[in-house]
């Protein structure tokens, strides 16, 4: 049985080179391919494959919310997402979207043809074992990458508020506090960030502030 498959990525070589390896096989088939949300809301739900490879960032959307969009207007369709490891927040998504897998972006051929195999049978390629430790890894993971997780809520809010520049007595206007009670909390914040000078602070603050608000965009 023939396995109809749709790419879709903004990447030319990889979407290319995807198609080729679907290609070269005698029981999967290649029927579409798209570079943009835009693209596949309009060409997939005609050609109906059995299996969509998505990309998770797309230039005019999330491929997470496509593969939503996608499976709401086709029930049987399978969608393996493209993906890094290191796009923790995307794993995530896609896992609560319903995706059967993932492929990792740097996969050898043999791996990435026998997912979409796998997925075109109806199989998920995250077992409720595998998903959970996925989860659990990912959570690990995000919390070692945290700088600020020793910090608490309120050392968090006087480190923002250093990074917009407030010196003590301003940041003790603004949280309601006395100075000497946000001398405190900076010096505390300090110690457990292992930095000597309030200016690193700031500079981690403006890092932090600057990273959020590109990922929003």
């Amino acid at each position: 049985m023939t396995t109809r498959v749709f790419v879709v990525d903004d990447h030319e070589v990889i979407r290319r080179g995807i198609a080729a390896l679907v290609t070269a096989e005698s029981d999967l088939e290649l029927i579409g391919e798209a570079s943009t949300v835009a693209e596949s809301l309009a060409l997939v739900p005609q050609a109906k494959p059995d299996v969509a490879v998505l990309d998770v960032r797309l230039p005019d959307g999330n491929g997470v919310e496509l593969c939503r969009e996608l499976q709401s207007r086709q029930p049987g369709l399978r969608c393996l997402m493209l993906t890094s490891f290191d796009d923790h927040d995307a794993l995530m998504d896609a896992i609560i979207a319903g995706a059967a897998g993932f492929v990792l972006k740097g996969v050898v051929s043999e791996e990435l043809v026998n997912a979409i195999r796998t997925a075109g049978s109806g199989e998920s390629l995250l077992s409720a074992k595998k998903t959970e430790a996925m989860l659990a890894w990912l959570r690990r993971e995000q919390e070692q990458a945290d700088p600020l997780r020793e910090l608490t809520a309120r050392e968090r809010e006087v480190l923002e508020l250093i990074g917009e520049g407030l010196t003590n007595r301003e940041i003790s206007q603004r949280m309601y506090l006395a100075e000497k009670t946000v001398k405190n909390y900076v010096s505390q914040m300090l110690s457990k960030l292992a930095m000597r000078h309030r200016s690193e602070a700031a500079v981690l603050a403006t890092e932090l502030r600057l990273d959020k608000d590109s990922r929003r965009h």
